[in-house]
């Protein structure tokens, strides 16, 4: 192989790995256009494993970029969710390069609040399953310190969302629970949403300072079902949804008067969903069909 294919062939864990680490589209493209400039200016013929050089590569840079980031988004104006990557057709290209090591917007949200070494041992050790002396290599430090930061890191994980390790419903039952959802929402039917959601869930919602969200995460299914009814209360019958494929889980994106509003995430456990994860700031849903279409579903009119 040239060293366009071998790195083309790589492109999409390379991506994956940047992506997991920095939670928006550019920042993972700017790394994997980097690691592509060193991999072409290095001297190949020395690299033994190009794929555990690379995957190496991209992780270091990654690590460095999150860094520099961390003081903007300190600033940022309420709570930072990652650029959803939304599907429409589950048979993309992106979808079949996804699916291997794909991650959850629920996970994201909680691999926030690791440090970005930590972050990256955790995704490297978790996701993509490398071995402790791979990890060390790739980190440039010893295992056991990795085995540490892979330790705390999965302690924080499980205090921070302590469903994220439970078994995943089924995912036509989680497609068929969230088509319930979205009827209802879509409806205003403020009981039968709160009938689908468990008491304790949460929601979280981003909107960059670019638009109006909540501040809070909202606890408790009468105040996450009621955010759904306000909306639709406040614009009735202009609100309509589009089931997708939103970090590899069943999701929808929620139109208002035709114009995107917002791409959402669900986490379900059982017959009940446990949490909301929705992105408003214009800025991360570019990649998102901005217009509703003939896939979105509107409730039918009041009989009269």
């Amino acid at each position: 192989m040239t060293d366009t294919s071998l790195f083309a062939a790589l492109r999409p864990r390379l991506f994956a790995t940047a992506y997991r680490m920095l939670g928006t589209r550019a920042d993972a493209e700017d790394v994997v256009q980097d690691a592509w400039l060193r991999w072409h200016g290095s001297d190949q013929a020395e690299v033994r494993s190009p794929e555990a050089w690379l995957v190496t590569i991209t992780t270091r840079l990654a690590i460095d970029r999150l860094r520099a980031r961390l003081a903007e988004r300190e600033h940022y104006v309420g709570w930072w969710l990652p650029e959803p990557i939304v599907e429409l057709d589950e048979h993309t290209p992106e979808s079949s390069a996804e699916l291997a090591s794909e991650v959850s917007m629920a996970l994201l949200w909680v691999l926030e609040r690791l440090a970005p070494e930590e972050r990256a041992a955790f995704l490297l050790r978790q996701v993509f399953e490398h071995d402790y002396a791979d990890i060390a290599a790739m980190l440039d430090k010893s295992e056991a310190a990795c085995r540490q930061m892979v330790s705390r890191a999965q302690q924080r994980v499980q205090q921070q969302q302590p469903r994220f390790a439970v078994p995943r419903t089924a995912r036509a039952a989680r497609q068929a629970l969230l088509g319930r959802f979205m009827a209802a929402a879509e409806a205003g039917d403020r009981a039968a949403m709160k009938a689908l959601l468990s008491d304790d869930v949460q929601l979280v919602a981003d909107g960059g300072g670019k638009v109006n969200s909540y501040l809070r995460v909202l606890h408790g299914a009468g105040r996450v079902a009621g955010a759904f009814w306000s909306l639709e209360h406040k614009h009735p019958r202009q609100v309509s949804y589009r089931l997708a494929r939103v970090n590899g889980e069943p999701g929808l994106l929620r139109y208002v008067d035709g114009a995107l509003e917002s791409a959402q995430s669900f986490l379900i456990d059982g017959d009940r969903i446990v949490a909301v994860f929705i992105v408003r700031n214009p800025d991360k849903l570019a990649g998102v069909p901005a217009v509703v279409d003939a896939g979105c579903h509107k409730p039918a009119a009041p009989a009269v």
